[in-house]
């Protein structure tokens, strides 16, 4: 393996280790919990459980795919839709009423976690639309083809 190919396996490990592993064990030993925090967004059980059964199959099956180099650009676009709408429906600091009252307060507090989602989010579409100026074109043509994260490049 390059030292470019190593580089670019670390950089996918880190940027999913916030899901697989943390998030996804998280998740299933304390299922429970979950369901409850979900709960404060989708207020029937069922549709709680729901969403906490999809968020496991995106972080685990997702994650496998950016760093495998299977289907990694739509795997990380599915991330990336998944950190925005967990930043949009569970770090909603706005509603909190003591963003700018209170610098220890809870709206302080969800605006970074908000903020640090929308950042890994951006990262994620890095792999959509890679960094060689292709753009979009190559997800957009073939979304299932894997951008080849691990290839030697002359």
């Amino acid at each position: 393996m390059s030292a470019a190919a190593g580089v670019a396996l670390v950089a996918r490990l880190m940027l999913v280790a916030l899901f697989m592993p943390s998030s996804v064990i998280d998740k299933t030993f304390g299922f429970r919990h979950a369901v409850r925090q979900a709960q404060e967004v989708f207020k029937p059980r069922a549709l709680a459980v729901g969403a906490i059964v999809i968020g496991l199959v995106v972080e685990l099956a997702c994650s496998l795919g950016v760093v495998t180099g299977v289907a990694d650009r739509a795997c990380a676009f599915v991330i990336a839709c998944f950190c925005m709408a967990t930043a949009i429906l569970f770090k909603r600091f706005w509603a909190q009423g003591d963003f700018w009252a209170d610098p220890d307060g809870r709206g302080r507090s969800l605006f970074w976690d908000f903020m640090k989602n929308l950042s890994l989010a951006g990262a994620f579409l890095l792999i959509v639309v890679g960094t060689d100026g292709a753009g979009l074109a190559p997800f957009l043509h073939s979304p299932l083809a894997s951008s080849q994260p691990y290839l030697s490049h002359p």
